[in-house]
Parts: structure tokens; C-alpha cells; sequence
């Protein structure tokens, strides 16, 4: 079984590509969501991150996602620590999903923070989501509401967007202008391709 990484910055589409995915039946391992499911439900990581970053890490029993982001976006080394924290409870987790997929050809790991992270070796291969910046901003006004100078503080927090496509292996334009199905049709037959010749 291969596993596919599939990155790109926020507002590039990583989400809409997956679904295309998981209708061609590709199992998908949503990073991000995985990752606000577990510090709500894992006491030892709960316990973790109130002695890091204070009580108001959680408001009755949930995770303050507002208060850590105040925290960690204006703050590289607190955004390290936050990572440090929850990323090896993202890795056991993700290890346990692969696990049960074992039969199938490949599975997908979808993640906003695989290429400058420790993420990026837990795949065999990544693919990023890549949109034009202008495009990125529309898509988040939209979904969002936020205004443009929070989404821009947000994405300058990532790495940009030339070195991740020099870091990926495969690229998927979501631009409005290249098709959406066929390339992730295209490289869905990649795959299967690939993970049949290392069986």
C-alpha cells in the first residue's frame, strides 16, 4: 500500500480534491480534523496543552481554537511547541488508519502543514493543491468571512507557495482553467499503477 500526501495552502482546494478521491474510492485521512478530534477527546493531551499555553486552552471542556491561533500565528516558536505537542498523537493516529487499510492500493493523507513539517515522511509521495493567490483570497473571503488582512496574516504564516512546489512531487491545478476530475483521475491511475508494481 502507497500513501499519498496531499498539500497546498489555505484556500488552494485540498479539501474539494480529496472528495474527488474518495468518490474514484480512495480512503482519506483528514490530518486537520483528525487533529481537533483528538485534543478534544485525549485527557493526556488535553493535560499537555493547558500546562503549555494555560487554562483557556479549553472553555468547558472544548478546545479554544481561537485562543491557541491569537497565540501560535504571531509566534513561531509557540507554533513549534503547539506541533510538537499534537503532532505525535496526528502520527499514531494516522499509523492506526494505514493499518486498517492495508488491502487497498494506496490511501491519502490530507494536511495544511505536510511539507515543512515532520508530515512529510510519513507519505511515499506528495501531491500539492495549487491556486493562484488572488483566487486563494476570493475562495476565503467567501467560505470565511474574514476579513483580508487576517487571511493574509494566516497564509504568510505557511511556507510559500514557490518552495512548496518545489518540494512536491505531483501538482494539481486548481485554478479555474485545468480540469479538476481529470487530473485527479489521471493521477488516481498513477498510483494504482505504482502499487502494483511494489507488490
Amino acid at each position: 500500500m502507497l500513501r499519498l500526501g496531499i498539500t497546498g495552502g489555505i484556500g488552494s482546494g485540498k479539501t474539494t480534491v480529496c472528495h474527488l478521491f474518495e468518490r474514484l474510492g480512495v480512503s482519506v485521512y483528514y490530518a486537520d480534523d483528525r487533529a481537533k478530534y483528538l485534543v478534544n477527546h485525549l485527557d493526556h493531551l488535553k493535560s499537555a496543552l493547558i500546562e503549555a499555553f494555560g487554562s483557556e486552552s479549553f472553555l468547558n471542556g472544548v478546545y479554544n481554537r481561537a485562543f491557541i491561533a491569537g497565540i501560535v500565528f504571531s509566534d513561531p516558536a509557540k507554533l513549534k511547541l503547539l506541533n510538537s505537542i499534537i503532532h505525535p498523537y496526528v502520527l499514531e493516529d494516522w499509523l492506526r488508519f494505514c493499518n486498517e487499510h492495508l488491502s487497498e492500493p494506496y490511501v491519502i493523507k490530507e494536511a495544511a502543514i505536510m511539507l515543512e513539517s515532520e508530515g512529510r515522511h510519513t507519505v511515499d509521495k506528495i501531491a500539492l493543491v495549487y491556486a493562484p493567490f488572488d483566487l486563494r483570497m476570493e475562495r476565503l473571503l467567501k467560505r470565511d468571512g474574514s476579513d483580508p488582512e487576517t487571511i493574509r496574516a494566516r497564509m504568510n504564516a505557511q511556507m510559500p507557495e514557490e518552495e512548496k512546489l518545489k518540494l512536491a512531487d505531483e501538482l494539481i491545478h486548481n485554478d479555474g482553467r485545468h480540469s479538476l476530475i481529470l487530473q485527479v483521475m489521471a493521477l488516481d491511475k498513477k498510483m494504482r499503477l505504482e502499487s502494483q508494481r511494489n507488490i
